[in-house]
């Protein structure tokens, strides 16, 4: 009896440490691997948002979220033009980074908890820090946001654009009648025939759309107000954290390159810098691209794909009038910092 029942506590013990273990990861899938093998990066962006993705009348899409899809595929690959650039919609996005659609999202996407916790994505950082805003006909004569009580905001479903106009309108007493339009587009020409008072999304977009209405710019007003933080930055699935540290690391190495002056035109003269950070970035010395499987010259080639994260900004995001404002580095008052590549 004392056998048996030493046997059945024993076994209990066995089950109960068994519940009390975390549940095993599953697998990674090899990220990179499959990305090399492939020899193409799948990278969502937006269909159409002037400054961070449009596509040309050659089909090439060009802004911010592009270049960053190219920045990765210049990494990785050695070759920005490897960077197979598809547009998501609001809706579909997460469901074909999840699927394995789509290697990376790029596509004025924010950050949020419940997109890490409950959909399984990792953010790599913060590449435009924005906030939700709402754009209005000037003939209204609405200057305030707190003068939309009571009317209709065009804005697309499945974002944090519907969310935080819900609660912003409900804390400050105020009503509104959401027109939700999937298609981004669709949303726009909505506000601009007069199907809805108002059009709300991040500022950032507010002022690129404003800015290509071209000479009927002044017919818009943006608004002063802005109701949330929108930190926008490129996600990936977890599990595979080793495509995870490139992403994220090539984010920061645009930061850094701006940091140290080093641009698309004169990086490569700076191969006998004595600056020991650049001799790092240039893979010089560090072994830093060895340690993420990468070639030396992994950020030289970022560089002079892309430029540095100014010379991007310049290029998609200042000729709409947009400030760079937050979005500057951290040694000209902005918040963009990129940690030590070393």
């Amino acid at each position: 009896m004392r056998s048996l029942a030493s046997a059945c506590l024993g076994g209990l013990a066995t089950i109960l440490t068994a519940l009390a273990a975390p549940a095993a990861a599953q697998p990674a899938t090899d990220m990179v691997a499959a990305i090399r093998a492939r020899g193409a990066l799948n990278c969502g962006v937006t269909p159409s948002t002037v400054g961070f993705a449009t596509p040309g009348t050659d089909g090439r899409f060009r802004g911010m979220d592009a270049d960053y899809c190219r920045a990765v595929a210049a990494a990785l690959l050695g070759d920005a033009e490897k960077a197979r650039i598809q547009p998501t919609t609001t809706q579909q996005r997460f469901t074909q980074l999840q699927s394995g659609e789509i290697d990376m999202l790029s596509r004025v996407t924010t950050w949020t908890l419940s997109r890490e916790a409950s959909l399984g994505l990792a953010f790599a950082g913060v590449n435009v820090y924005d906030g939700q805003g709402f754009i209005v006909k000037k003939a209204s004569g609405v200057t305030s946001a707190k003068q939309l009580d009571g009317a209709s905001i065009c804005m697309q479903p499945g974002s944090t654009t519907e969310l935080n106009a819900a609660d912003w309108f409900r804390t400050n007493n105020l009503r509104m009648t959401p027109l939700l339009i999937e298609d981004i587009e669709e949303a726009r020409k909505a506000f601009f025939s007069g199907r809805c008072d108002a059009y709300s999304t991040d500022s950032t977009s507010l002022a690129a759309l404003r800015y290509n209405q071209g000479a009927n710019a002044e017919q818009f007003v943006v608004l002063p107000e802005i109701i949330s933080k929108e930190p926008l930055g490129v996600a990936i699935r977890k599990g595979d954290w080793r495509f995870y540290d490139i992403v994220r690391w090539t984010h920061f190495a645009l930061l850094a390159a701006e940091e140290m002056g080093l641009t698309s035109a004169n990086i490569d003269s700076q191969a006998n810098s004595a600056n020991p950070d650049v001799q790092r970035f240039l893979g010089k010395t560090g072994d830093l691209g060895k340690m993420m499987g990468l070639e030396p010259d992994w950020a030289v080639r970022v560089v002079k794909a892309v430029g540095n994260y100014g010379e991007i900004w310049d290029r998609n995001l200042a000729p709409l009038g947009i400030q760079r404002g937050i979005n500057n580095l951290w040694t000209k008052g902005g918040l963009h910092y990129a940690p030590p590549m070393r």
